[in-house]
């Protein structure tokens, strides 16, 4: 039995196939986890959401800030879901929409495996959150978007504020806080205020800013944390941190990295090679 965490796959459909089929995967005695952004700009979200979709049993997933802004446009009105990109008109439109989304709202935003002693995000935690700090708040997330209370949440998704969370926050501050942290967040200060505007490789970033990874008295966790979200980053291991979203949407590989052995062990493929960096960079 062996389990895999997958980088995030942005619709890249063919590449995905090709690491399952590259890691052998046997759903009767593997998993596979998935650290978020399955969808937008690798030009097939529709087929990609129906393979994992199918795989659920399987599989875990945490949700990325690709994931949750599609389902916040689901909930707008057809003429606006029709203003979209292609690619995820295409979703929003299937005859099979309202299974993928209902499924997609009860994902998570962190999974943390005791046995396995690995946690996955899809970009970061706060630097002041113990792992059960994080647990909570995640929980508090997903409680709301698998509820029926789900559209409000989702029409008050966007926005940079608030840019650091605090246990005094409330509501959808509080939601939209964590959202923003465990979605979203490259760099942060002391404080854990993230900078949205930083994507670039560590070394670039303004004075006073920190990868979430290395703040400086930031809480210790022991755990070992698996993430996406961060292409200029590319595959980094350390700190107790392995990143592995490793650019497939931007012509780079679609990496697997497996956590039941002594080692970590990573396993990759190549993007398909007409994918490239457009100007502007990631998001």
């Amino acid at each position: 039995m062996a389990t895999y965490a997958i980088g995030d796959v942005q619709g890249c459909y063919p590449e995905l196939q090709r690491l399952l089929d590259k890691l052998r995967f046997d759903p009767a005695q593997d998993q596979l986890w998935f650290c978020g952004d399955l969808v937008n700009r690798g030009g097939q979200s529709l087929e990609t959401l129906r393979l994992i979709h199918s795989l659920r049993e399987h599989s875990v997933v945490t949700l990325g800030n690709h994931d949750l802004s599609l389902l916040a446009i689901a909930q707008r009105r057809p003429d606006a879901q029709a203003r979209v990109n292609p690619e995820l008109r295409e979703v929003l439109f299937a005859d099979d929409a309202p299974v993928l989304f209902e499924w997609l709202r009860s994902q998570k935003l962190l999974h943390h495996d005791e046995q396995l002693n690995w946690t996955m995000v899809h970009a970061g935690l706060a630097p002041m959150w113990t792992l059960r700090q994080a647990q909570r708040s995640a929980e508090d997330v997903e409680r709301e978007l698998s509820s029926p209370r789900h559209p409000r949440l989702l029409r008050n998704l966007f926005g940079n504020r608030p840019a650091v969370w605090s246990s005094r926050l409330q509501g959808l501050d509080r939601q939209r806080a964590t959202i923003n942290t465990m979605t979203r967040m490259r760099y942060c200060d002391v404080n854990g205020r993230i900078d949205f505007e930083a994507k670039g490789i560590p070394g670039t970033q303004k004075p006073g800013l920190y990868p979430w990874f290395s703040v400086p008295g930031m809480r210790r966790r022991d755990t070992r944390i698996v993430c996406g979200h961060w292409s200029t980053l590319g595959r980094f291991a350390g700190l107790g941190v392995h990143a592995i979203d490793t650019g497939c949407v931007w012509g780079g590989q679609l990496t697997a990295l497996r956590l039941d052995g002594e080692e970590p062990q990573y396993i990759t493929v190549n993007a398909e090679p007409y994918r490239k960096r457009p100007p502007g960079g990631e998001d």
